[in-house]
């Protein structure tokens, strides 16, 4: 008997935790029986019911998010076709609430596995091994006829270890839970409706986090809903991973950044620029709004906290707004914006509403005017507060922050240009403006034109620092990578070839600037890294400055053997 786990990821190097902790759950004889298929929704239909039926599963078994659920029900409708006699089972968080509806619309369904899965799992697999109980005896299950017995909650320290065999993940994000549940009660997030917090015993996972210390795995990704929720348990982590850092692994953490206390701030003062980063859901600074959605959030004591370890320069931050949320509009949602932009985060996601059934949220919809998309992932249109002219606005400002400032690819340029405007916001929206009027939201200008884009719109905004740009643009340009085709706006260098040969040669022979390119003659030394001249200090744009201009240049060396953890920047050396 084969019973196949099947698992839709939205890109190749996601993997899906939930089927290998299915897997991993039975017992070790039962184990053999059980077998995975990972595809991403980049895969077709066809090719999807190919390989399924290539493998003659006895069972199937799908794990369903708002990313995947269109492909899985279409899935779900052809699969009987072809394995007439195969039950289908679903499971995950976008089953859980609509199962009168699935089992109306597709027939060839045979049950859901609702909430926690890992036990109900290994009773199902008995009970198509043994041919056990009935289903109806089996906790945690919504059949045709209705729902059996609620299924306990698990004791998350009697999981297995998913990770042993590291050898299917490789190339591959690591997802490890260390607690499931959230005190919270956002009224817009599913984990709101498990109130109960479990943790997963700390010695388990000390031993658990050494195994990925020791296999030098690139990035952990803790899926802890608020990793920082206790503690205890938090410090304890921390202070695991400081005491025993590899220098390579990264560790991701979704932490709610006004409750960190002054234990938790040191240590994150203390790690290595790049062991961990955090990811920090204020979703808006609007208090009407964050007490519509039941979050309790002291926003001042946010921005020191973000201020604070932004200092250390040595943490990746990722704060979250989400648009379409209850009383907040178009200006106080740019406002919300300004707020959290003047943080300084690594990356500001903006992201919209999306009604999940089962939330708070979406039972009070009415009330608050909300409509989203029908289907998946049930994107909000429009509220009583915000028109769905004003959701296309903020979608095309998205793709400009995406682009802009979350590719991190033009930092000194933005910091210069937001300057020129009467806030960050409205920069972003004029260059909105700029991409519709030259249609490049339907022609979208590659990386590489990206910046000569930029440049134009700088240039229509701001024309008389337009040598400024070109040089800001420039320096932004070779802090991500060692250009074989030099930007026609940049400076020709052809008048410094004696200056770059002159530096290179002596570079060679006295090691002062780039000691660890032992071995390597000037040439090669000029190849490897970059001499660029400048006529305005850009580099200090940063700061606010960048537009004294220079007759006499200054030169910037660009060493890419050495980049920033945090962005991937190049080290940079002024050289007057």
């Amino acid at each position: 008997m084969k019973f196949l786990l099947a698992a839709l990821n939205t890109k190749y190097i996601h993997s899906n935790p939930a089927i290998y902790s299915l897997r991993a759950y039975v017992s070790a004889e039962k184990r053999g029986h059980v077998e995975l298929a990972e595809y991403t929704i980049n895969n077709s239909v066809s090719e999807i019911l190919a390989d399924i039926y290539t493998r003659k599963p006895d069972v199937i078994g799908f794990s369903c998010y708002i990313w995947n659920i269109t492909m899985i029900l279409e899935l779900v409708r052809e699969l009987p076709k072809l394995l007439p006699q195969t039950p289908i089972w679903l499971g995950g968080p976008e089953v859980t609430y609509r199962g009168n509806e699935l089992f109306a619309d597709y027939p060839g369904l045979t049950g859901i596995m609702v909430g926690e899965g890992e036990e109900t799992f290994s009773d199902l697999l008995d009970y198509y091994l043994d041919g056990g109980e009935s289903l109806e005896q089996i906790p945690g299950l919504c059949l045709p006829d209705g729902f059996t017995s609620p299924r306990e909650l698990t004791d998350i320290s009697s999981l297995p270890f998913l990770y042993d065999d590291l050898q299917a993940f490789e190339n591959k994000i690591i997802y490890y839970e260390s607690s499931r549940g959230c005190p919270f009660r956002c009224s817009y997030c599913l984990s709101s409706i498990d109130k109960k917090v479990r943790l997963r015993d700390i010695e388990i996972v000390k031993k658990e986090l050494q195994f990925f210390l020791d296999n030098k795995v690139k990035q952990v990704k803790f899926v802890d809903r608020t990793f920082n929720c206790n503690h205890d348990h938090a410090i304890s982590i921390w202070k695991y991973i400081l005491e025993h850092d590899n220098g390579v692994t990264n560790f991701h953490f979704e932490v709610s950044a006004d409750i960190l206390n002054e234990e938790e701030l040191e240590l994150l003062a203390g790690m290595r620029p790049g062991l961990a980063q955090l990811e920090i859901g204020v979703q808006s600074t609007n208090p009407e709004t964050i007490g519509a959605i039941n979050r309790t959030m002291n926003v001042e004591k946010l921005e020191r906290i973000v201020a604070r370890i932004n200092a250390g320069k040595n943490v990746h931050q990722h704060l979250d707004l989400i648009a379409g949320l209850p009383y907040e509009d178009y200006d106080t949602f740019v406002k919300s914006f300004n707020r959290v932009y003047a943080m300084e985060p690594e990356q500001l996601q903006l992201g919209f509403l999306k009604l999940l059934r089962g939330s708070k949220m979406w039972d009070r919809a009415g009330e608050f005017g909300i409509c989203c998309m029908d289907k998946p992932p049930y994107e909000v249109l429009y509220t009583k507060w915000l028109s769905y002219e004003d959701v296309l606005r903020l979608k095309r400002i998205e793709e400009m922050v995406e682009m802009y400032y979350n590719s991190n690819q033009f930092v000194h340029t933005i910091h210069f240009l937001e300057k020129t405007f009467i806030h960050p916001f409205a920069m972003y929206e004029a260059l909105a403006e700029f991409y519709e009027k030259n249609g490049y939201f339907i022609h979208s200008p590659a990386r590489g034109y990206r910046y000569h884009v930029l440049l134009h719109f700088a240039v229509e905004h701001d024309g008389e620092h337009e040598a400024v740009y070109k040089e800001l643009l420039t320096y932004d340009m070779y802090l991500r990578e060692n250009l074989k085709s030099r930007p026609d706006f940049a400076t020709d260098l052809g008048c410094f070839k004696d200056q770059s040969r002159t530096f290179y040669e002596k570079e060679a022979q006295e090691r002062i600037l780039l000691p660890d390119y032992e071995g390597y003659d000037s040439k090669q030394l000029s190849k490897m890294t970059h001499l660029e001249a400048f006529h305005y200090p850009v580099w200090e744009a940063m700061q606010g400055e960048g537009a004294e201009y220079s007759e006499e240049p200054t030169f910037v060396l660009f060493d890419y053997k050495h980049r920033n953890p945090l962005n991937g920047d190049a080290r940079t050396v002024v050289i007057e």
